[in-house]
């Protein structure tokens, strides 16, 4: 009899684990899958909807950074993000004279730290409605909800949803958004 409950309690203990196993899967990002193990970068190059933004990371010569330890939590715009700023200025943006700016816009992006959305979430509510986010590019960002939708607005008060959130990465998180935030003008 006592073998019998083993197995089972060991069949339940097995049943238990996958379940949460794929409970804590991460979200897919454009149809592509998101490993845990692997860094923002690698992620991020696999993803078909942030094409512009590993673009703009290789033009900003941030890859190494983003690759390294973190950790990082970082806002990735998709690129129908990008597409909402004028060509000419993306094509601007994106030239090696104006690397610093650039550089300033993607860190406008990051912040210290791995802040899943549940921690943003009790962030906003312990701050009564929003919550300053300070960024590596030296940008203030307000998080706030409108239901269980989370929104940043940076100091120029474009407002970007975040789409997916909690993408996991070896040294951090990613939450995608769907405008490009940008520093004081």
């Amino acid at each position: 009899m006592n073998t019998t409950l083993a197995g089972l309690a060991a069949a339940a203990t097995a049943l238990v684990a996958t379940a949460a196993s794929a409970q804590m899967q991460n979200p897919t990002v454009g149809g592509a899958e998101m490993f845990a193990d692997k860094t923002i970068v690698e992620n991020a190059v696999n993803s078909p909807i942030n094409t512009t933004l590993v673009a703009a990371v290789q033009a900003a010569d941030l890859v190494d950074t983003l690759s390294g330890p973190g950790p990082f939590t970082v806002f990735a715009p998709t690129n129908a993000a990008f597409e909402r700023i004028r060509d000419a200025d993306l094509n601007d943006m994106l030239k090696p004279e104006n690397k610093a700016f650039l550089q300033q816009v993607l860190t406008c992006h990051v912040v210290s730290g791995e802040v899943m959305a549940d921690a943003i979430a009790g962030m906003i509510a312990s701050s009564g409605g929003s919550h300053p986010v300070e960024t590596l590019g030296g940008c203030t960002l307000n998080a706030s909800r409108d239901g269980n939708r989370i929104m940043l607005t940076d100091e120029n008060g474009r407002v970007a949803n975040v789409e997916i959130a909690d993408v996991d990465q070896s040294n951090g998180v990613i939450h995608v958004i769907d405008r490009v935030l940008l520093p004081k003008q």
